[in-house]
């Protein structure tokens, strides 16, 4: 990981004859490189959501869409071989389900002031704040496409008898907390489906409302991260695991909230995403998935007529599918924290 609180020498490329100085438009090989790879550094802890779907590259010159592959599971074979007979065998079933990328992007102005006054390296602490940016923003837009999904279950309101059930969003308030119980049924619900598990567990995203009451419901059943055999094999954001699912933590976990969002009136509704192997693809921000757009003074002709403007912007190509809706499971539920809640 790039650390950013060294500085960085951006005339490291000087004794490269095509390196941009002032005055120049265009950026070394080498230069371009070492920005694409400071932003991927900066983007990737952001991106919660892209852990666990199937990746694909974006390809070149390959135009507007992409394609994920989806096999069918081969039925049982059940018939006695006979002896001396080669059986027909099968043919492998894959669906192809395509998914429409599009483009996202932005970009900071510098002034020729800041950058002869700035005591710190400016373009570096850029290039932090707009990796964060750009990784929130892929982040969301996975997170949208998988909050979309229509394998949604309700977490019961309790009752002094036990439990009564919720078919609806509108149907939640912040009494109906995420639990232990719903937990094991969204699990038990992913292996009925034969859903495989992703490294021996499921996994599931989580907002930090969420975790802090179910943790405060689960006591002892709950497994800290330090009480893990390995946990040096851990995944981005990941707080603990209970009944076979490790929970991944993100502020950026949806959240509806308002008769807008089809709720009740003033009640936040959280969507905790309890997802198993190959329930979606993404696109990868690898490969020319997400790249640094650099433009240094002198490169804006008469838009900068006298050299006072640099910038400095990132642009990706983006898209995730859901590929098998019973191998991810939506639990909406409401939260102890509805008040300081807002919809994202």
């Amino acid at each position: 990981m790039f650390k950013m609180n060294k500085m960085v020498d951006i005339q490291r490329f000087a004794g490269n004859p095509n390196t941009n100085t002032t005055g120049t438009s265009t950026l070394s090989a080498e230069m371009k490189t070492f920005y694409d790879r400071t932003l991927i550094d900066e983007a990737e802890p952001e991106l919660v959501h892209d852990q666990f779907g199937q990746e694909r590259n974006i390809p070149k010159n390959g135009g507007k869409t992409i394609e994920f592959r989806k096999f069918t599971a081969l039925p049982k074979a059940t018939t006695p071989l006979t002896e001396g007979v080669t059986p027909d065998g099968r043919s492998l079933s894959v669906t192809s389900q395509t998914a429409t990328v599009s483009q996202y992007g932005d970009y900071v102005t510098l002034s020729d002031m800041l950058e002869m006054t700035a005591i710190d390296n400016t373009i570096v602490e850029t290039l932090s704040l707009i990796g964060s940016q750009a990784g929130r923003t892929l982040d969301t837009v996975t997170r949208e496409k998988l909050a979309a999904g229509t394998n949604v279950m309700y977490q019961p309101t309790p009752s002094s008898t036990g439990e009564t059930a919720v078919t609806s969003r509108a149907g939640l308030t912040a009494k109906n907390v995420l639990t232990v119980k719903e937990v094991f049924r969204a699990a038990a619900a992913l292996k009925a489906a034969n859903a495989k598990p992703i490294n021996g567990d499921f996994v599931a995203i989580i907002h930090p409302y969420v975790a802090y009451d179910l943790m405060m419901e689960a006591g002892d059943q709950w497994i800290d991260i330090q009480k893990y055999q390995h946990p040096e094999n851990i995944y981005n954001g990941e707080i603990g695991k209970i009944g076979g699912v490790r929970f991944v933590q993100t502020t950026e976990a949806k959240i509806w909230k308002g008769t807008a969002d089809k709720c009740a009136d003033g009640v936040a509704v959280f969507g905790t995403l309890f997802i198993a192997a190959n329930a979606y693809g993404k696109t990868s921000v690898n490969g020319g998935g997400l790249e640094t757009i650099v433009k240094q003074k002198g490169s804006g002709g008469t838009s900068d007529p006298l050299d006072q403007r640099s910038t400095i912007g990132w642009k990706a190509v983006k898209t995730a599918e859901i590929l098998t809706e019973e191998y991810m499971i939506r639990v909406e539920s409401g939260s102890s924290w509805n008040a300081a809640a807002q919809a994202n």
